[in-house]
């Protein structure tokens, strides 16, 4: 294949050595080796080799990034000869990505929030103090080893204010630093060493009637899990034999808690039943919807959690290989995991036969780069096989065709923890705690102008007021304003709605969502318009351009409300508030995916239901 390659431009032996490290050394001239005549590395099939690795194309420019801070022309070049694939395709899948960089940077960035949890405490101060002290987003320091960057959510809304600093190099770093003021900034960016990393536990942990968070903080190695009944489960799915396990899940009305609300139960069986033999279980843990971190809090304080609910639905619906897609901005929990797939591979509850069971699985970390709409099940599979990870349409759906082409099993960390509740009792069991349409315990985000922000379980049925009532309510006596629920994609409610119980059909008939699991709470000192704004900003970057409702819509959108917000409503406010529902009409019945059909909710709920508009002109 002619690559045509990027003139004159060539790896250091550093971004060689960063290649080797997720390649491996060149086994042939097709991976960029010597060319000797009469090996067969010459041939063909040494070039089909190494285009069947294609998968690895996110991990390798996460190793150059890693190394230098950004993607050389040079380091691009040796990556397409190692996997043979063209620059163009390369460079295409690297631009994707929020988190990967095409241009020059320093060794050291520092990545600040400025989106709606950290709004509300205080983060756009921290960027107009930044700016004065060290100029606009992008400029380097005096010695030029060091920026900042205004960054989309971090994932840490219970710790906001945040910022991560990503230090490049051979021994790269990722640190999350939260919460965080400009005074501790500067000194970071200067070139002091970061503080150490926050630490801090749910407000709930340490109560044992807990289901999912009970173990939270007690269960970091594999021995304490242990002690505190982990892979009880798991031997019990031995026990019971696949069938059983999925007939278990069934039963308890399990449904996705990413947002979908899809049935677990159905999902398996319909993986189980199908008649190709090689298949993949996915853990989505890329929550990258503002104000969610549920997913975090498991992977940080208790991983092998995960592993062992993964590894239980993997057993139940015959897959041998698993992926964590995990989203890019968790480097603690990306550690913890990393320790615990050790562990756990060494006791012998991964690998060829697990527990002796005769039955084989494997897992695979695959950290994203920095993209919303990876949280999108089938952007995912795309990411993963080395594509941009764009959405594709369905049907064939991920049960017949999914990761690889093959039939695949995708739940997200929260849905897959609650499958070991469900087996320590049984399905029956499960489906009687809660509400007949909403079974079980779910996990709840609060954020924003709360007195106790972080992960909170409720089971099913606990009105929003008694949710915000246990975190302690709005703190310094100040007003409640509204509440985003459901996150960006999700609604707003009023203070006069705190008695809406949170059970998804509770939420559906008074027109709201729970979606992943948001609950933003915002006083009156928060000005409403720049929210809603950058809720419109954030969806116009994060679609991924594929299809022109989306592509468009969002940008349509968000200058739409500017002239709203500015004054400038053309044809008057009303007649732009009818182009504005137009707009998302048009992307909910047209795009390709749930982030264009969700990508209105939030800035319609707060025109319909809290009249943000309404008296102007």
């Amino acid at each position: 294949m002619d690559l045509k390659l990027i003139p004159s431009a060539e790896p250091t032996p550093g971004e060689r050595a960063a290649l080797d490290g997720v390649l491996g050394t060149p086994a042939s001239s097709w991976e960029g080796g010597a060319r000797v005549a009469g090996v067969s590395g010459n041939t063909a099939a040494g070039g089909h080799d190494a285009r069947g690795r294609r998968h690895l194309l996110l991990p390798a420019l996460w190793a150059l990034q890693e190394h230098i801070g950004w993607i050389s022309p040079g380091g691009l070049n040796e990556l397409c000869r190692r996997l043979t694939v063209p620059p163009a395709d390369a460079f295409g899948v690297a631009s994707f990505y929020g988190l990967l960089a095409l241009e020059p940077r320093p060794p050291r960035v520092v990545h600040v929030c400025e989106d709606l949890a950290c709004r509300c405490v205080g983060s756009e101060e921290i960027i107009e103090q930044l700016e004065r002290h060290l100029g606009p987003e992008g400029e380097l320091t005096d010695d030029g080893q060091a920026t900042w960057l205004r960054s989309p959510c971090l994932g840490q809304c219970d710790r906001a204010p945040a910022a991560i600093v990503t230090i490049s190099g051979d021994e790269p770093a990722e640190l999350v630093q939260a919460p965080v003021t400009t005074d501790e900034l500067l000194p970071v960016i200067a070139g002091a060493p970061p503080a150490a990393e926050p630490t801090t536990l749910p407000p709930q942990a340490g109560d044992a009637e807990l289901r999912l968070l009970r173990r939270v903080g007690r269960a970091d190695s594999l021995v304490a899990y242990e002690a505190a009944g982990g892979y009880s489960a798991l031997r019990r799915a031995l026990e019971l034999g696949p069938e059983a396990v999925v007939a278990e899940v069934k039963a308890s009305k399990l449904v996705g808690r990413g947002g979908a609300a899809f049935p677990t139960g159905v999902k398996w069986e319909a993986v189980a039943s199908q008649p190709e033999t090689t298949r993949y279980l996915v853990c989505n843990a890329d929550e990258s919807e503002p104000g969610t971190f549920k997913d975090r809090v498991l992977l940080e304080r208790d991983p092998f959690a995960v592993i062992e609910a993964m590894t239980i639905a993997a057993y139940a619906t015959g897959c041998g290989h698993g992926y964590v897609y995990l989203r890019g901005e968790y480097p603690q929990a990306h550690q913890a995991l990393g320790r615990a797939l050790a562990e756990a591979r060494a006791a012998g509850y991964l690998g060829a036969d697990v527990l002796g069971a005769g039955f084989a699985f494997e897992i695979e970390v695959r950290k994203g780069a920095g993209a919303y709409i990876c949280g999108e099940e089938t952007a995912i599979f795309n990411s993963i096989e080395g594509q941009r990870g764009e959405p594709r349409s369905k049907p064939p759906f991920p049960v017949q065709h999914g990761l690889f082409g093959k039939p695949t099993v995708i739940n997200n960390v929260e849905t897959l923890v609650n499958v070991l509740d469900v087996l320590l009792g049984s399905g029956d069991d499960y489906a009687a705690l809660g509400t007949d349409g909403s079974s079980g315990s779910k996990l709840f985000c609060l954020s924003g102008c709360i007195e106790r922000p972080g992960v909170y379980e409720v089971v099913f049925g606990e009105t929003l007021g008694e949710l915000i009532a246990r975190a302690g309510g709005v703190p310094g006596g100040r007003q409640l304003q509204t509440v985003l629920l459901g996150g960006a994609a999700g609604g707003f409610v009023g203070p006069h709605e705190l008695d809406l119980p949170l059970t998804f059909e509770g939420a559906r008939a008074a027109g709201a969502t729970l979606g992943s699991g948001v609950v933003m709470v915002l006083d009156d000192t928060v000005e409403l318009l720049p929210f809603l704004q950058r809720i419109a900003a954030f969806f116009r970057d994060e679609s991924c351009g594929q299809c022109v409702p989306c592509r468009v819509g969002t940008v349509r959108q968000e200058e739409s409300l500017s002239r709203l917000v500015a004054g400038n409503a053309r044809g008057g406010v009303v007649r732009e508030l009818e182009l504005m529902r137009e707009l998302g009409q048009c992307m909910r019945d047209a795009s390709i995916c749930g982030l264009g059909q969700t990508a209105s909710s939030a800035i319609e709920s707060a025109i319909n239901r809290l009249k943000v508009f309404e008296g102007t002109r």
